[in-house]
């Protein structure tokens, strides 16, 4: 989808159509969630401070999320994804890989599915979608970027080698920023220059993704599109405007998010064993703190104990701290039986 969460504001709110939006706080800590086009016109990005993002354009609306708003139309998306394809993979709430190679309703072409789906979501959501197809994951995400907003792009097998060569490094669906810059000092800028470099040259300087690198070159992706994704961890994290540095500050904070993630758990039908805390100070320093439990935690009562017994062992009193975080992993489904989750429904 394109700039999704913005979309969805511009579309529900006239007034914010052709104007730069960004979805999400506007305070001294805040960041920037999505971005419309319009505002990615003066390098507003998702992940940007907010501060920043309103120096860079002045003009910036900012609205706050509505993740219910975006689910509910999301589902739509995915619902009419399935009409075409029975393999379906979503990425997020707003992407998704299929595997048109037998496709439900007998088309033929995969350019023509993608064609048929775009105008079905403009139809029934009155929301823009691009599409990139090639023969592989890596080339296809690739493709469904380049002509961003409302755009099509297709990688045939015989363009896939040059296109690829041609490629700047920082394009590659895999490489962020940080890897780019450690390439670019390497002398790697484009797809030709990291293709010199061999296998054993790749792990050396990059490690295991190393391998992963060497492959997607070269074109090699061999990922099968899968239905079913296995979530590894669940957690949520408040990020705050002022340090916070008393006992009952943290304390209260804590109790917020401890209520946020038990609701996610709920709404996933899943449990976990594993509880971390993480504390982010004003220096920007990270720590976290974990606990594995024999049972799987099953109830409000049993999480905030947990996260008591972990804050205190942490000794944050006094600490400036500017961020926390709780996340459950060692995930299980249906370990709960018919016990009842104690819920707060907003944060």
């Amino acid at each position: 989808m394109d700039a999704f969460f913005a979309s969805v504001e511009q579309l529900d709110n006239p007034e914010l159509r052709g104007k730069p939006v960004a979805v999400g706080g506007s305070g001294e800590r805040h960041v920037v969630a999505a971005a419309s086009y319009e505002a990615r016109k003066f390098g507003v990005r998702s992940a940007m401070p907010s501060v920043t993002a309103k120096r860079l354009c002045p003009d910036l609306i900012f609205v706050r999320h509505r993740f219910d708003r975006y689910t509910e139309l999301s589902e739509q998306v995915f619902e009419i994804l399935r009409e075409y394809a029975d393999l379906v993979e979503p990425l997020s709430i707003d992407e998704a890989f299929l595997d048109v190679t037998c496709d439900r309703k007998n088309i033929g072409s995969a350019t023509v599915i993608a064609r048929e789906i775009k105008k079905e979501i403009k139809s029934r959501t009155g929301l823009t979608a691009s599409a990139g197809i090639s023969f592989n994951k890596f080339l296809a995400k690739i493709a469904s970027e380049i002509k961003k907003p409302d755009g099509l792009f297709v990688i045939l097998p015989e363009e896939a080698e040059k296109f690829i060569e041609e490629l700047p490094v920082e394009k590659f669906y895999g490489i962020g920023r940080v890897t780019a810059a450690r390439m670019h000092k390497l002398g790697i800028h484009k797809g030709s220059d990291l293709k010199k470099l061999d296998l054993p040259a790749l792990i050396r300087n990059f490690g295991k993704a190393g391998k992963f690198y060497f492959d997607i070159v070269r074109g090699i992706d061999e990922r099968p599109v899968e239905t079913e994704y296995v979530r590894k961890s669940i957690g949520t994290e408040l990020t705050y405007e002022k340090d916070l540095s008393k006992r009952f500050e943290i304390i209260a904070e804590l109790y917020k998010v401890e209520k946020e993630l038990i609701k996610r758990l709920e709404h996933a039908e899943t449990s976990g064993r594993t509880i971390t805390i993480k504390v982010k100070f004003a220096d920007f320093r990270q720590i976290t703190r974990s606990k594995t439990l024999p049972d799987y935690i099953c109830d409000f009562e049993t999480l905030h104990r947990e996260v008591s017994e972990i804050r205190k062992a942490m000794k944050l009193e006094g600490s400036k701290i500017r961020l926390l975080g709780v996340s459950i992993s060692n995930l299980e489904t249906d370990e709960c039986g018919d016990k009842q989750l104690n819920l707060f429904e907003e944060i």
